[in-house]
């Protein structure tokens, strides 16, 4: 009999980069090995299309409601699977109970799987009162009950095995080189742009950095580019906005001579997994972060990139990628290198498979 897993996601099909790019990318490795699956989202697209949004009330509450109704019927369905594979959580408030229900009244197999510190309380301004119900409290325990607990990065699994972790799996957050990210950028003289990619929930990454592109435009010509799902309102003079859209997300990156990530050091940030910066190597596009948690294993400073630690070394390394292509060329080959033989799908395919056995 071949194995078969049920994915438990919070968000529809297509839509949130953390599912896309830890479990829908997988689908092609799955069916190559014959393992039977099925992705289940909680959320639906109305509602995943309203629920960062101020207001909507009634809508959201619907949609809350349904894809509670979902769950349920999850339930049932789980019965069906050897492996139950949740991808952050199963429900969005409340305590745990449907993980507990698999793991402890059927006795399933349950992977949990997460990239983020979502035992830190965070609230989008849109839902605040999400706060009286949201349950931060549940990762611990999820860890615990889980027979392999796989976290994109050292800090996470560190937490679960604090927590009761029977069994950690480092897998990082990849992109498939091959099929998709698979074209390379070719830097040449003449306005470089500077950019950087991410979701409305970290665009405040940027408000404490607008004071270095400021002064760097100043003294040089350069664009500076956001992709995003929402447009910010910038101090720039040479700025400009791309929606976030799947199709074309790879061909909006390529028009990134040098990508950015900036983070504060907090906890938070340790959490992270370092997406954007693979996103930008992965294209052979040099970039820049802050040395915060795995940050510092993607970019081997000096190399592929820089790890900038206060504002004279941002504008410094910065000011040297603006100037001189042939320098970000040399770093984004060796970026890409770095991408293909640790963070790419071809690369982690084999220990994903693992996860099932």
């Amino acid at each position: 009999m071949p194995k078969s897993v049920l994915f438990i996601v919070p968000y529809p099909i297509h839509c949130a980069p953390s599912q896309r790019f830890r479990v829908e990318l997988y689908e092609t490795v799955l069916q190559k090995n014959g393992i039977q699956y099925r992705i289940a989202p909680f959320m639906d697209e109305a509602t995943w299309a309203i629920i960062f949004k101020p207001g909507h009330s009634f809508a959201k509450l619907k949609g809350l409601v349904k894809g509670y109704g979902r769950r349920i019927a999850h339930l049932f369905d789980s019965l069906q699977y050897d492996y139950i594979f949740v991808h952050r959580e199963a429900t969005p408030l409340g305590p745990p109970v449907w993980e507990w229900i698999v793991t402890h009244l059927f006795r399933k197999k349950m992977i949990f799987d997460f990239d983020d510190a979502i035992w830190i309380p965070r609230i989008t301004k849109g839902n605040g009162l999400a706060r009286w119900f949201k349950n931060f409290g549940k990762t611990k325990y999820l860890c615990r009950w889980a027979t392999l607990v796989s976290g994109g990065n050292n800090f996470l699994n560190q937490f679960a095995v604090q927590n009761g972790a029977q069994k950690t799996v480092f897998l990082p957050t990849v992109v498939d080189v091959i099929h998709k990210h698979n074209k390379v950028k070719k830097h040449h003289e003449g306005k470089p742009v500077v950019g950087w990619t991410g979701s409305h929930s970290t665009l405040f990454y940027l408000d404490a950095f607008m004071p270095i592109l400021q002064t760097l435009q100043e003294q040089f010509d350069f664009t500076f580019l956001v992709i995003a799902d929402k447009s910010p309102d910038l101090p720039l003079c040479d700025w400009q906005f791309i929606q976030w859209n799947e199709e074309t997300e790879v061909a909006d990156l390529l028009r990134m001579d040098i990508g950015i990530m900036p983070l504060k050091a907090d906890k938070w940030s340790e959490g992270k997994c370092g997406f954007k910066l693979i996103q930008y190597m992965s294209c052979g596009i040099p970039s820049l972060a802050d040395p915060v948690g795995v940050n510092k294993d993607i970019i081997d400073d000096g190399i592929n990139g820089f790890l900038c630690t206060n504002t004279e070394q941002w504008s410094e390394k910065l000011s040297q990628l603006i100037q001189f292509p042939e320098l970000r060329r040399e770093m984004g080959e060796k970026g890409r290198e770095k991408i293909v033989q640790s963070y790419s799908l071809q690369s982690q395919e084999e220990k994903f498979i693992a996860l099932f056995n």
